[in-house]
């Protein structure tokens, strides 16, 4: 890993995915997890304050990075919940938890950098329980043909400035090519960010 996205990527990244607009959407999700809780790229523990303690039984807070891990150890003891977490410090390509054995999966904004996403969310629905849910909020491909012709012009300046995030995959395609089916989804484009970062889906997704 080269020093730009060893060093400076976590701090842009840490810093882009807690915007004012982005946090609101991380709240229409986050404290609906319930029971035992993955969550998959937890990057700093942005989401960490956002999670209803009455409701979680446990969180399993996996994240690749090393730098993003320490950054969401501080924060979990800064809120005093460190020992209701697990970090698990590797890639969703290969999560090392049981089958069957999560009730809830948070994914925000992650999707879009994961390299392997289809591995993922194979993973994903492994762990899942029977009657498992996951909830996401995820920015992607805008339906507009305006904005949508400029996120696939920009795409190849961005991705390796940004950590590898995609602004044109399908949030709904992906889910449904993994053998997801969305519930209550809904769209919108984010207020004060520029379109072709800006249009977020979210809403829960289950197993069909």
């Amino acid at each position: 890993m080269n020093p730009w996205d060893r060093y400076v990527v976590p701090h842009i990244v840490a810093c882009a995915c807690s915007t004012k607009p982005i946090i609101k959407q991380r709240e229409k999700v986050v404290p609906k997890a319930t029971g035992r809780v993955l969550e998959i790229g937890a990057g700093s523990g942005t989401n960490f304050a956002l999670y209803d303690g009455n409701k979680v039984d446990h969180l399993y807070a996996l994240e690749p990075s090393e730098l993003m891990v320490n950054k969401a150890r501080r924060e979990a003891g800064r809120l005093g919940i460190g020992h209701h977490i697990d970090f698990l410090q590797t890639g969703a390509e290969s999560i090392p938890l049981e089958d069957d054995s999560i009730d809830t999966v948070v994914i925000t904004f992650v999707l879009c950098t994961i390299p392997d996403w289809e591995a993922s969310l194979k993973e994903v629905r492994r762990v899942l329980k029977p009657g498992g849910k996951i909830l996401f909020s995820e920015h992607g491909l805008a339906p507009d043909e305006g904005v949508s012709k400029w996120q696939r012009r920009i795409e190849p300046v961005w991705k390796p400035l940004a950590g590898g995030c995609h602004l044109t995959r399908d949030t709904e395609a992906m889910f449904a090519s993994a053998g997801f089916r969305l519930e209550d989804a809904e769209t919108m484009y984010l207020p004060s960010t520029p379109k072709v970062a800006g249009f977020v889906s979210w809403g829960t997704a289950v197993p069909v």
